[in-house]
């Protein structure tokens, strides 16, 4: 998770929105949509529009999401999985069908394209994908990311879910 900015978090506010939430270790995928309700929610009302506590929230809650799903999907790390492979392994995991990716990715065609592999799924899109799934940036794109015929680590295109 990308570092956040410092900013003054007030501790009474900040711990009435932990009160509420009550953010703990996520062990069940009913837990694990409860987080994304919150989570969507913090990011429905725009990332320039959340309070300095909130943004402290939504990071904590993305943490635990994506150490839930790292466990529970059981995607590989690896440097040999592809922005592809983990793509379709988040939706089978998910129940995601390719018709419920037409809006996301631009179009029925273009969806074909991308998970026949005959289309790298793009910088642009692996956001777009990976704000649909609720899961980081990185997550979609693995370890490396694939730029042409480079590698490029994902680390250091630096968008991560929630975008600081």
């Amino acid at each position: 998770m990308a570092a956040v900015p410092s900013a003054h978090i007030d501790r009474k506010k900040y711990s009435r929105l932990l009160a509420k939430t009550l953010p703990r270790s996520i062990r069940s995928e009913e837990e694990n949509d409860r987080v994304l309700k919150i989570v969507e929610r913090l990011m429905d009302k725009g990332e320039d529009n959340l309070t300095p506590e909130e943004n402290a929230l939504l990071d904590l809650l993305v943490t635990l999401v994506e150490r839930f799903e790292e466990d529970y999907y059981q995607l590989e790390k690896k440097s040999s999985s592809t922005p592809l492979g983990i793509l379709k392994e988040l939706m089978a995991a998910r129940e995601i069908k390719p018709s419920d990716l037409w809006s996301v990715l631009g179009s029925k065609g273009l969806t074909s394209e991308i998970l026949s592999g005959k289309r790298d799924i793009g910088k642009s899109r692996a956001r777009a994908l990976a704000e649909f799934l609720h899961v980081s940036f990185a997550r979609i794109c693995g370890s490396v990311y694939l730029i042409g015929s480079g590698r490029v680590p994902c680390a250091s295109l630096v968008w991560l879910t929630p975008r600081r």
